[in-house]
């Protein structure tokens, strides 16, 4: 059974939904069994959007009528109608889920699914490509470029994206490092309380936008850091903490956000930085020096004894 808090401080970050404070407000004139539906639509707001009547009400342990008698007393025909009210505040969060139940309802061959996903990806960089033209990729570089101290952040999938982010732009950044780390979110606001205006944070966000990100990258603007924002679509909550934004086109069938148009979005930062590093190729050189060891040469690691190869007249002769 589904636990339900008070009607005082329900809901928290939902609390905002209309839905949400129409049944607040109507739950104490409630009789006790939708009374505790009520209770418990605002202590788990996504899952009333998600689960059918059936699942709901036995989870609530309250009858399918009872539930039914709830939603009319909110105003609506039935239950899935209050359902359906409800599942609007969830659009952005349900969105890939009802995009991969389309998309799973087409038949479709093993080779015939990678091929369009690989064409959805080829659409999004094309589209990524076009919209570059009039972006400030000029003053992206010059953050960057002019940084005493850059910090890539992201959570979700955007973290991995800004670990290699990180690793991209070693050669070329002085003082570079993710937030991204095992320490969460506390420990990367830890660390931007030592920054300021002569530093850098490249955030990403991308659909479905993590919180943790939003919070951190408005951290950073209170401390007068510079803020590159790496993100889809101008209606993003990154944009109005940035000062230079830049977008990728992220759209995929199966998921929220394509990662390989955004992978390729940075990849392509990175190689106008280079361009405009003096010594790039020294510093290079220094990396993959540094590396050496840790790398192969055609077949053979680096420092391991070399195996003898036999050669056909070697073994012509032996033979012999």
């Amino acid at each position: 059974m589904i636990a339900s808090p008070p009607v005082d401080g329900w809901a928290g970050r939902f609390a905002g939904l209309p839905v949400l404070q129409q049944v607040a407000a109507r739950i104490p004139m409630m009789p006790a069994a939708m009374e505790r539906m009520g209770l418990a639509v605002l202590a788990h707001p996504f899952r009333a959007a998600t689960l059918n009547i059936d699942e709901f009400a036995g989870e609530v342990s309250v009858s399918i009528a009872t539930a039914n008698r709830f939603a009319r007393a909110m105003g609506f025909g039935g239950y899935p109608q209050f359902r359906a009210e409800l599942a609007r505040g969830f659009e952005a969060i349900l969105a890939p889920v009802e995009s991969l139940r389309s998309n799973l309802q087409r038949a479709a061959s093993t080779k015939q699914a990678m091929t369009a996903s690989l064409q959805e990806t080829l659409a999004n960089l094309d589209r990524t490509v076009q919209a570059l033209q009039q972006q400030p990729c000029e003053q992206a570089v010059k953050l960057i470029a002019r940084a005493d101290q850059v910090l890539t952040l992201g959570w979700g999938s955007s973290a991995y994206l800004a670990g290699l982010l990180q690793h991209e732009l070693e050669p070329y950044c002085p003082r570079i490092g993710s937030l991204a780390q095992a320490g969460g979110p506390s420990h990367a606001a830890r660390q931007l309380v030592k920054r300021g205006p002569r530093d850098l944070v490249i955030a990403l966000a991308f659909p479905r936008y993590v919180e943790d990100t939003i919070m951190l990258t408005r951290l950073a603007r209170e401390r007068g850091v510079k803020v590159l924002a790496l993100t889809d679509v101008p209606t993003s909550p990154l944009v109005p903490l940035a000062d230079v934004t830049l977008y990728a086109s992220v759209n995929r069938q199966i998921a929220s956000t394509s990662n390989a148009t955004v992978l390729a979005l940075l990849e392509a930062l990175v190689a106008a930085l280079a361009h405009r590093t003096e010594g790039a190729v020294q510093r290079a050189e220094e990396m993959a020096r540094g590396v050496l060891p840790w790398l192969q040469i055609g077949a053979e690691r680096v420092g391991a004894p070399v195996r003898k190869r036999s050669t056909v007249a070697g073994r012509g002769r032996s033979a012999a």
